[in-house]
């Protein structure tokens, strides 16, 4: 591990010159890619000295113990040496999480796909109650949101949205929402005060450049006809929606929220997209769970996740065992503590896993022919 920290900062003390390098600077692509890298390495760097400093000071505590006789300054060292002993672990702990490999889709923007599962009008309702918590999320991140496709109820509730979500980091902070979001509470249709429970589901997809996956034009089914539901006369009496079925495995997105023909398939075809190389992904870490006991972080979507219980006012996340008593503060996006504890979680599970089988994962990142 020292040989790696010394590389790290022997490969950022490159960078700082390269950034300072004005022939670098006018070269904005170059410069970006730099400063990025900068970015994650400096935080290692820091933490590195950080611990080296620690256990300097405790060389030097654990000399007075063995050299003085002052009672009060072997007393003090004492002292001090434990308090020092913690520091380093946490230190060490900080430091062996930043030196996880990096998961490259942690830059990527996101697909985010809501549905309602059990329940009914409930459930759908309350896949509106969750696209406006993800929404105010965004906000608060200066995220921008697009809506992609919709399906609304009788009642005002998502049966079925489709977002796209962009800005910095937005795949490192939501993939581990993927799963079945359970709700507790009493339906706006329920005369007898009864509390009911719904279930809504949410895919997290990484959102997939034409450089991450390439799709054969002669795969692809495209049909278009006339929208349908709420939309208004114009959208309704055109052929504007978009239906396109990828031939070989017959998945199927459709588009109809526009009023242009054209930008429902472009919104389609990014969907369609992200899907394919959601499958991709998948199918890696189902190779790699052969060989290991426990698939680290994969954000399976098949089971139940977190319990939002409006009665008792309390949010619980089942794979963690989180529990927290501001339902309505978590409703207005107000994710932050739950996000982090998340990501504290699953690095601590990636350590205990296999490295190498993890950063073999994280490294399938060649563009993928279909």
């Amino acid at each position: 591990m020292f040989e790696k920290l010394e590389a790290i900062a022997s490969r950022l003390d490159d960078l700082n010159a390269l950034l300072s390098d004005p022939k670098i600077i006018a070269q904005q692509f170059e410069y970006q890619k730099y400063a990025r890298e900068q970015s994650e390495l400096a935080p290692i760097v820091a933490t590195s000295q950080k611990l080296k400093k620690i256990v300097r000071q405790l060389e030097e505590n654990e000399t007075i113990l063995a050299e003085e006789t002052d009672t009060e300054l072997v007393a003090m060292a004492r002292e001090e040496i434990e308090i020092l002993k913690e520091k380093r672990q946490t230190t060490e702990e900080k430091l062996k999480r930043l030196l996880l490999p990096k998961d490259p889709r942690d830059e990527k923007n996101v697909i985010m796909e809501i549905r309602a599962g059990t329940g009914g009008e409930e459930a759908a309702l309350f896949s509106t109650d969750l696209f406006r918590m993800y929404s105010r999320y965004a906000e608060a991140k200066k995220w921008n949101v697009e809506i992609l496709s919709s399906s609304i109820t009788g009642k005002g509730g998502y049966k079925e949205i489709i977002l796209s979500i962009s800005g910095k980091e937005v795949f490192s902070k939501l993939k581990y929402e993927s799963g079945t979001h359970r709700v507790q509470r009493v339906p706006e249709t329920e005369t007898q005060g009864r509390v009911h429970t719904s279930a809504v589901t949410v895919a997290i997809l990484p959102e997939a450049e034409e450089v991450d996956i390439k799709i054969n034009p002669a795969d692809l089914k495209i049909d278009v006809f006339r929208s349908s539901g709420p939309g208004g006369q114009s959208v309704n009496t055109t052929d504007s929606a978009v239906r396109i079925t990828y031939v070989p495995t017959g998945l199927v997105v459709t588009c109809q929220d526009e009023k242009s023909q054209h930008k429902n398939r472009e919104k389609a075809m990014k969907v369609l997209r992200a899907r394919l190389y959601d499958e991709v992904q998948s199918k890696q870490h189902e190779e790699m769970a052969k060989n290991r006991k426990q698939q680290v972080g994969s954000g399976d979507r098949s089971g139940r996740i977190r319990t939002y219980n409006f009665p008792q006012e309390r949010l619980t996340d089942h794979r963690i065992g989180l529990t927290l008593h501001k339902l309505t503060q978590v409703l207005e996006g107000d994710l932050d503590e739950i996000f982090d504890q998340l990501t504290l979680h699953f690095q601590a599970e990636a350590l205990k896993g296999n490295m190498d089988d993890l950063q073999s994962n994280n490294s399938e990142q060649a563009t993928v022919e279909l």
